[in-house]
């Protein structure tokens, strides 16, 4: 079945823009458009999209709002549009605490010249949010309890157990062991991408400012976007949650973010080093870089976490990881936005305990 798509925004140039793209691919199908967020609910209840493409900056009634009243009415899964400035994030990241669960930035420049590599991104995400069994909600916004698609059968929408564990050996084979901090961690390590702001929010929030290991934080997200992001989650946290600059020490209670556009590693003497890295890696910041650079530091006394995301990112740091003696926790299929990350490292054989969402935080508190 291809994925119903309903398209935003005020602007007639990007609703036309976002649907030539979307239409190229055969597995997607263009169901309407609006031009205000008032339209937007009334489409979303009477099309029943799969994905919603929304603006910010709206007449009548804005994205977030418009966001707001989708999730009370009827949850469907929203990619937020906005622009690439300190501004653009701030309200981006409000549109995702309300629900929404990706974005794309508005950069003229490529829209306006028809850039492919805008043209790939945009239909990946469609798709994979289109396929996507999962939303993960905000806990200051709501329960904390996922909400799930309409559409999907009851015995997806929550793991029953807290933590299943997952043997390297067998990636398919679990038991009920829970799982604990181990002992001896010197520094968690979390890897997240799409869906990866809500869910760094659900387990960060639950932390005690006594949260006695440093945590290191690689969340795909360019550079505005992960300042106003390290913000956000140290107004809203008991821990202390920095946007990660050279020369910062891990310390106990204390969470560094990777900047966007940068890759974080962490030096012999225990200092992050925040460096341009290599133009040919794919994410900037890359969990596989950070995860690397921890194993040659801490070797077994390392903690890595895979969360929520599109791709592979953090299955080849985690290989290291574990072959220096660490412990992988990975995020659980039915709790996560797109399960790419988790499953990559699942299917590595890798990952030593699956864990649902939000139950990170009572693992890590143990």
């Amino acid at each position: 079945m291809s994925v119903r798509v309903l398209v935003v925004d005020d602007s007639a140039f990007f609703r036309q823009r976002i649907s030539e793209i979307l239409s190229q691919n055969s597995g997607i199908t263009i169901v309407g458009t609006a031009r205000d967020g008032v339209d937007a609910i009334e489409k979303n209840s009477s099309l029943s999209p799969d994905v919603i493409t929304m603006d910010v900056e709206m007449p009548k009634l804005n994205g977030i709002d418009a966001v707001r009243q989708i999730m009370r009415d009827r949850p469907t899964q929203v990619l937020m549009i906005s622009s690439l400035t300190h501004e653009g994030a701030q309200v981006t990241l409000q549109a995702m605490e309300a629900g929404a669960v990706d974005y794309l930035t508005k950069d003229m420049r490529a829209w306006m010249g028809k850039s492919k590599s805008l043209d790939t991104e945009l239909i990946s995400r469609i798709i994979a949010l289109g396929k996507s069994k999962h939303f993960v909600r905000s806990s200051l916004l709501s329960s904390g309890t996922p909400v799930p698609r309409t559409n999907v059968p009851s015995k997806l929408q929550r793991t029953v157990s807290s933590s299943v564990p997952l043997k390297p050996s067998h990636p398919q084979r679990t038991t009920s062991k829970k799982a604990v901090l181990p002992r001896g961690c010197k520094v968690v390590a979390i890897g997240s991408s799409t869906g990866g702001p809500a869910a760094l929010q659900e387990i960060l929030t639950k932390l005690p400012a006594t949260f006695p290991i440093p945590i290191l934080l690689i969340q795909h997200m360019p550079n505005t976007f992960t300042s106003v992001f390290a913000e956000r989650l140290n107004q809203q946290c008991n821990i202390e949650v920095k946007h990660a600059e050279s020369g910062d020490k891990l310390l106990p209670g204390r969470a560094l973010l990777a900047p966007g556009g940068m890759q974080m590693m962490v030096d012999s003497s225990g200092r992050v080093q925040v460096l341009k890295g290599d133009d040919r890696l794919t994410y900037k910041p890359s969990v596989d870089v950070t995860f690397a650079s921890v194993a040659k530091t801490y070797t077994n006394k390392v903690l890595g976490i895979v969360l929520t995301g599109m791709g592979a990112d953090g299955r080849d740091g985690a290989k290291l990881l574990k072959a220096a003696g660490s412990t992988i926790w990975g995020q659980s299929e039915s709790s996560c936005t797109i399960y790419g990350m988790p499953q990559a490292v699942a299917k590595a054989g890798l990952v030593d305990n699956v864990i649902d969402l939000d139950d990170f935080s009572s693992c890590l508190n143990y």
